[in-house]
């Protein structure tokens, strides 16, 4: 994949929760969940081990159990500062498998959107209050994004054994492009306007505009887009790039024989 990333605090954040890693074989976006304590913490170390664990291809299964290592370092940390204690984020990414596929992988309400030959569509389910609302037939689709406790999510990732990533293996089909962005660009950008901005230009071009266009909507959340195209001539490998919470948290690495432990009481 050739993929870039945009992401802001936004005018109305102290900090940003959003973090984001690109690769030439994988990008994700993995969002602090607000209202609780250190979700740049959180999004930051998630995908700071994700990237540690994975650094290239990996097949479904594969992908399954790097996630799981990504998240029990949130537990870890929380075990050794209580000041994490209940730190959690959303993860929406996207990861190329040995065979040339790619398996995208969900939790939270940020979004994975595909856009394939000018048509846009949305390649995951937000897991959230409103989303069952709407499911229910109580809420129609059309109010969700405007409706008052849109921002209350049904899962995360917060270092539980029982915390669930949904995977789903994709077609990597070249000249597909997708989007992987926070719910501070989803909550202010109807998706007719976002099909038309990811429908033009390079990745970070459009990503920026994503980018700009959210925070010209008034969103009031730290906003996030990471825009990734299937193409053929890409490096095969390259190093991950961080952004937001991911570059500008300073973490202190767990030590690794601590981490085992953990892994091995888990």
């Amino acid at each position: 994949m050739r993929a870039a990333a945009v992401t802001d605090v936004g005018p109305h954040r102290a900090v940003n929760q959003d973090a984001a890693f690109t690769a030439s074989w994988g990008a994700a976006v993995a969002d602090g969940v607000g209202g609780g304590p250190a979700g740049e913490v959180a999004s930051a170390a998630l995908l700071r081990r994700l990237v540690a664990e994975a650094d290239g291809a990996l097949d479904l299964d594969e992908l399954a159990i790097s996630l799981r290592i990504a998240n029990w370092e949130l537990r870890a940390r929380a075990e050794r500062d209580p000041a994490l204690e209940g730190m959690a984020t959303t993860f929406t990414g996207l990861l190329v498998t040995p065979a040339g596929g790619l398996v995208l992988a969900h939790t939270g309400d940020s979004r994975a959107y595909l856009l394939r030959r000018s048509a846009m569509s949305r390649e995951t389910r937000d897991d959230s209050f409103v989303q069952l609302l709407v499911d229910s037939g109580v809420v129609r689709a059309a109010d969700a994004a405007s409706h008052p406790h849109r921002n209350v999510i049904t899962a995360s990732l917060h270092g539980a054994d029982d915390d669930l990533v949904v995977l789903a293996e994709r077609e990597a089909r070249p000249g597909d492009r997708w989007l992987l962005c926070s719910d501070g660009v989803t909550d202010y950008l109807p998706d007719h306007a976002i099909a038309t901005l990811l429908d033009d230009g390079d990745p970070l071009t459009a990503a920026q505009a994503i980018v700009d266009y959210a925070l010209s909507a008034g969103s009031r959340d730290n906003v996030t887009a990471v825009v990734c195209d299937v193409v053929t001539d890409a490096v095969r490998h390259s190093s991950a790039h961080f952004h937001g919470a991911a570059a500008e948290v300073d973490l202190t690495p767990l030590d690794e024989d601590d981490l085992d432990d953990d892994l091995e009481s888990a």
